[in-house]
C-alpha cells in the first residue's frame, strides 16, 4: 500500500460522512468543536495504550501495535473531520503546513526555550 495524500484521506472521510448522512452530525462549523472533542477522546485511547502497555509492547507486540495504530488512525479521522467542519481544504492545509515547516526550520528552539524560562 502506498502513502495516502491528505486529499485522499479527506475524500475517504467525506465518503464515510455521506454513508451516514442523517445519522451522524454534519461536518459544519457548529460541529467543529464536537469533532475536536472526539479527537481528544481518541488521543486519550492512544495514551491509555502507552500507559497500560508501554512503548516496548507498541514496538514488539503486533497486537498492541495494531491497536495503537488503529487509535492513531481514529485521531487522524476526527482531525480530518474538524478540518472539513471549518472548510479547510487539503491545499490550504498543505500550504500552511509547508509554511510552518519552513518557519520551524529557521528557528532555534533550544535558545527560545531558555529565553522563555528566563522570563518567567
Amino acid at each position: 500500500m502506498s502513502d495516502l495524500k491528505i486529499s485522499e484521506i479527506m475524500s475517504m472521510q467525506e465518503e464515510l460522512q455521506e454513508k451516514y448522512k442523517g445519522k451522524w452530525m454534519p461536518l459544519t462549523p457548529d460541529n467543529g468543536r464536537s469533532s475536536l472533542l472526539w479527537l481528544i477522546e481518541e488521543m486519550g485511547e492512544v495514551i491509555a495504550i502507552i500507559k497500560k502497555r508501554g512503548e516496548k509492547a507498541i514496538m514488539d507486540d503486533s497486537e498492541v501495535r495494531q491497536a495503537f495504530v488503529e487509535e492513531m488512525v481514529d485521531v487522524i479521522m476526527y482531525y480530518t473531520d474538524a478540518l472539513a467542519c471549518y472548510g479547510i481544504t487539503s491545499a490550504e492545509f498543505s500550504e500552511a503546513f509547508m509554511k510552518k515547516h519552513i518557519k520551524n526550520m529557521g528557528r532555534d528552539f533550544v535558545t527560545e526555550h531558555k529565553e522563555f524560562l528566563q522570563n518567567e
